[in-house]
């Protein structure tokens, strides 16, 4: 199956990657692997993290791409890769995933939208900050450690009692 996908250069993006497996807790346990992934792929593909969620079983991301590219394929495989890689190989895996080399960590595919203008661009960035309440694991967005929220809360764009209003930030779309 062919996917159509978007590809703008410098474009903004949000994605949604998920576990293989729902019931783990591999994102939060291991939070410093996923961030060791994250540092080593912007060294060579660079990006910018506007807004970021980590939740036990997926994650929600919005970046901004360099001006002159629009691979973010490349980098969404390797973030999955590296943190695979780091981890001790205890999963299950199946014929299909060990013919083709790979893990049993993450789903194969993901959620990817490229973010239109700045009200999609705001709501997006709500969207991953309010997750966390959303799940069921805090009452209050500023008590999930594994977000940006708290370095919007530190710039002044959000105050700490935030709930999902809307706002806009420094980084704005199109600039």
């Amino acid at each position: 199956m062919q996917y159509r996908r978007a590809f703008t250069k410098g474009g903004y993006y949000f994605f949604t990657l998920t576990l293989q497996d729902r019931k783990q807790r591999l994102l939060v346990e291991h939070i410093d692997k996923l961030r060791d992934a994250f540092t080593q792929v912007k060294q060579r593909h660079p990006f910018k993290i506007i807004a970021v969620c980590i939740l036990p079983d997926h994650l929600h991301l919005l970046v901004r791409l360099p001006e002159n590219d629009a691979d973010y394929p490349t980098r969404l495989r390797l973030i999955k890769a590296k943190f695979s890689q780091a981890l001790p190989k205890t999963e299950a895996i199946s014929i299909s995933r060990q013919t083709k080399g790979e893990r049993g960590i993450w789903q194969r595919r993901y959620w990817e939208h490229e973010i239109r203008n700045e009200q999609d661009l705001n709501a997006h960035i709500d969207y991953i900050h309010i997750n966390p309440v959303k799940h069921g694991y805090v009452k209050r967005v500023a008590d999930w450690q594994y977000s940006s929220f708290q370095q919007y809360v530190a710039k002044g764009i959000l105050p700490m009692d935030w709930a999902g209003n809307g706002v806009e930030i420094e980084d704005g779309f199109g600039e």
